[in-house]
């Protein structure tokens, strides 16, 4: 499974950044091939300063050892090995009125000093972060999602798109991140379901994502925007990056697993406000965003 799926993200992997650099028509992705010294390495590649994308990153790994003590104790196990695997995405584009898009499918395995497989599962999900809301966008991405979902049980797409609203929620700050999608972990073999099933539908979902962002981006990506606007672009992802750096549970794996830095915070945007206590004009385009990731709703 492990092989299979590898080789999946791989493809997966050349088959976004494909579609993405036509989109932009200018910027092309960087590649950045690294190992980790306990084992195991990826393949990254970033996109910067495009006509559409002003930064992005596409990127898959495979690492493998000893789980740190710090994961230990996160998993609840012992002295075991793991071996993960996956694909992260973010892409930040220029123009405000295009939403930044995040999306990750992954696949771990853990394994006694025997070799043999304690524990297997699949993640991942996709989510959408827009800076002004076009709700037929939203209920466009949220649609491919839940198609997806449907061809795998008729209650995948509520479920995770509830643990999408549940995790995705900057309660500091008590609103969303977004505007949600899709967000499934410890996917396990069981009575129910069995391990190359739930390959199937992480997969699926995985085929689904350039159908649910890239004809939104196309869409967008000629309009008109103000500086206001995109001083309204930074201040938002400002609040993206203290979701990434104080509750994502995949910074803190990376973390604290010695992954590689660069990859781990390719998904913070190039540039960034935080203005103190700031409220945007009442009944302004920017306060209906606000009220909309005051709870979540239901878009499909």
């Amino acid at each position: 499974m492990r092989e299979q799926f590898y080789k999946y993200i791989e493809n997966l992997q050349d088959k976004i950044c494909k579609k993405l650099e036509e989109v932009d028509g200018t910027a092309r992705f960087k590649q950045d091939l690294w190992e980790r010294e306990e084992g195991g390495g990826g393949r990254t590649r970033v996109i910067e300063n495009g006509t559409v994308f002003e930064k992005g990153g596409v990127n898959i790994s495979r690492v493998h050892g000893p789980l740190a003590p710090a994961m230990q104790k996160y998993f609840k196990v012992g002295d075991v090995d793991f071996f993960a695997c996956g694909l992260s995405l973010v892409i930040h584009p220029k123009n405000p009125m295009v939403p930044t898009v995040h999306a990750n499918w992954r696949y771990f395995e853990m394994y006694d000093k025997n070799g043999k497989i304690l524990d297997q599962w699949f993640g991942g999900g996709q989510d959408l972060t827009p800076y002004y809301l076009f709700e037929e966008d939203a209920e466009h991405f949220h649609k491919i999602s839940k198609a997806a979902c449907d061809k795998h049980s008729p209650e995948f797409y509520s479920e995770y798109k509830q643990k999408c609203d549940e995790y995705f929620w900057n309660s500091h700050r008590n609103e969303a991140r977004g505007i949600g999608g899709l967000f499934f972990d410890y996917l396990k073999a069981s009575d129910q379901k069995s391990i190359e099933e739930w390959y199937n539908f992480v997969t699926e979902v995985g085929n689904s994502f350039l159908e649910a962002y890239v004809p939104i981006v196309n869409k967008r990506k000629n309009l008109h925007y103000s500086e206001l606007n995109r001083k309204w672009q930074e201040i938002r992802r400002g609040r993206y990056v203290e979701f990434n750096l104080v509750h994502d549970k995949g910074t803190l794996f990376g973390l604290k697993t010695n992954g590689r830095i660069e990859s781990i915070l390719m998904s913070l945007p190039p540039h960034v406000q935080w203005v103190y206590d700031h409220h945007p004009e009442s009944g302004s385009e920017e306060e209906k965003l606000l009220r909309v990731l005051e709870k979540p709703r239901n878009w499909v």
